[in-house]
């Protein structure tokens, strides 16, 4: 077996050297503001062993890869009836379309999208004052992660709520359906914060681990969801977790993975390792370019892919 140690030194060695950075998601207004020449990246072990390489303790809008401890958090309150407003297939268009929301009767396809991001938002909401919905939803990464320092950026989630006309349009048309339950303001409220909580590489490796080890935190022993769950996230995280390009993703990585428009992606090797990747700069379909390469690079060298070695 390679040396982890070695390998992530490697990476983030050869990740300083690359000019082909991708862009930042420049219609956000706080993060065109971001340095697009950083690359951090966080590794934690079965046995909870922590290898970082470049700007690891940076910290980031996590932005969707928030997505994955919402659904994790809907499904514990609503299990499988979040499936009937909310589907688990690839969607094979951009993350903010509306198109295919128009063909299926306001119900999004899969809940990495934004409709389907924003439909999970709206069942935590329900029964609960917006501040108190989006309160559970920072204790639990902050529990996830063992860190009660992880907060909002207040500024991102202001640039998000001034410029998310499209987010506004799609929560709108899930109303006329019947699928958003709450007031839009509040159910979209909700969800720009919570796509805006920062973190860094460690921070969220940490809160990844559950989805590594079966559901259960190898270091506490603490059970987030069972292992039936646990997969079934992972399962949804490969197929979805990168929205047009989780295909490209799987094949390249052969991890469940979850990218955000931040430059996060959350990777899991099933029981190896929790793994955090951050670089600003997207691809054309609004995933980390470098951080796609990097995983890349990391699952090749240490034969982690799901499909083997």
């Amino acid at each position: 077996m390679p040396d982890l140690d070695s390998v992530i030194r490697e990476i983030a060695a050869e990740m300083a050297q690359r000019s082909d950075r991708g862009a930042v998601a420049d219609y956000i207004p706080e993060l065109a503001r971001v340095d697009p020449n950083q690359f951090g990246i966080a590794v934690i072990d079965a046995d909870g062993r922590v290898t970082t390489g470049g700007d690891s303790e940076t910290p980031f809008s996590i932005q969707s890869v928030s997505k994955v401890f919402t659904l994790t958090l809907a499904l514990g309150m609503a299990g499988d009836r979040l499936w009937k407003r909310v589907g688990r297939e690839p969607s094979g268009n951009p993350f903010n379309s509306i198109v295919q929301l128009e063909r299926e009767c306001g119900v999004p396809r899969n809940p990495f999208i934004n409709a389907g991001a924003i439909a999970v938002t709206d069942l935590i909401l329900s029964g609960h004052e917006p501040r108190e919905a989006l309160g559970e939803i920072l204790r639990f990464l902050q529990f996830l992660a063992q860190d009660p320092t992880i907060t909002i950026d207040e500024r991102v989630a202001a640039s998000e709520k001034r410029t998310g006309f499209r987010n506004t349009a799609l929560a709108n048309y899930m109303k006329s359906f019947g699928v958003i339950e709450n007031p839009v303001d509040y159910t979209l409220g909700v969800y720009f914060h919570h796509c805006a909580i920062a973190m860094n590489c460690r921070q969220l490796a940490m809160a990844g681990r559950f989805l590594a080890h079966n559901g259960r935190n190898p270091s506490t022993g603490h059970n987030v969801v069972s292992a039936e769950r646990a997969r079934r996230i992972n399962a949804i995280m490969l197929t979805c977790g990168h929205y047009d390009g989780s295909g490209e993703f799987a094949y390249r990585v052969g991890l469940p993975g979850k990218s955000g428009v931040g430059g996060a992606i959350l990777a899991v090797a099933p029981g190896k390792a929790s793994i955090a990747v951050w670089s600003p700069g997207l691809d054309a379909a609004g995933n980390s370019h470098l951080g796609r390469v990097a995983l890349e690079c990391l699952t090749q060298r240490m034969g982690w892919s799901v499909f083997g070695a």
